[in-house]
């Protein structure tokens, strides 16, 4: 076993409970859905929830690919584990407010949203920080990191997230939300 294989089993193992409790969350507000339905009853799963989970979801991908790219940098030590469990708890964390943990109590998971969404998108724009001073350390990776192209598509998630940390309004989010997932659609596809 490698360095990175070792260390990089903590990483995904916390990262995959992340998928899982986007996923949870979708699926129970799903079946909340269908039982309010058939009980003639009110639930709105709305849109800005499952499009943050969705954006979440392409975000947690983002860094797990990066983990790839920098395979050749880590190192097992303490530090290294405290970090890598650390960063992905972060991201652990951030997944786990997505989605009420109770849909029950809740008629309208857009209200959800505009009660999370500043909480969970801070703690992203902060592993997007942690992530640029971990390549600022490594002038091999800073090298490769700073073309125009990188900056400016970091620059545009960041600006991004933080415009959707502040609007308030549920066309502006869903717009925001729209570009933010679009930005990972075009940089995967590209």
């Amino acid at each position: 076993m490698t360095e990175f294989e070792f260390v990089f089993l903590l990483y995904m193992l916390i990262l995959g409970l992340s998928f899982v409790e986007l996923l949870t969350g979708f699926g129970n507000a799903v079946e909340k859905r269908l039982e309010a339905r058939a009980a003639g009853k009110a639930f709105a799963i709305g849109w800005l929830t499952p499009l943050l989970a969705t954006f979440v979801m392409l975000d947690l991908l983002s860094f797990w690919s990066f983990a790839w790219a920098i395979r050749d940098y880590i190192h097992v030590s303490s530090a290294t584990l405290m970090g890598v469990m650390l960063f992905a708890s972060a991201y652990f964390f951030a997944a786990r407010l997505v989605f009420p943990r109770n849909v029950d109590t809740h008629q309208d998971l857009d209200t959800h949203y505009f009660r999370v969404r500043r909480i969970v998108l801070a703690i992203l724009v902060g592993l997007v920080l942690v992530q640029w001073s971990f390549i600022a350390l490594q002038p091999e990776l800073l090298a490769n990191a700073t073309s125009a192209l990188t900056i400016g598509l970091t620059l545009v998630l960041i600006a991004l997230m933080l415009a959707a940390i502040w609007v308030k309004s549920t066309v502006w989010s869903i717009a925001l939300l729209l570009l933010l997932i679009t930005r990972y659609a075009i940089i995967y596809v590209i």
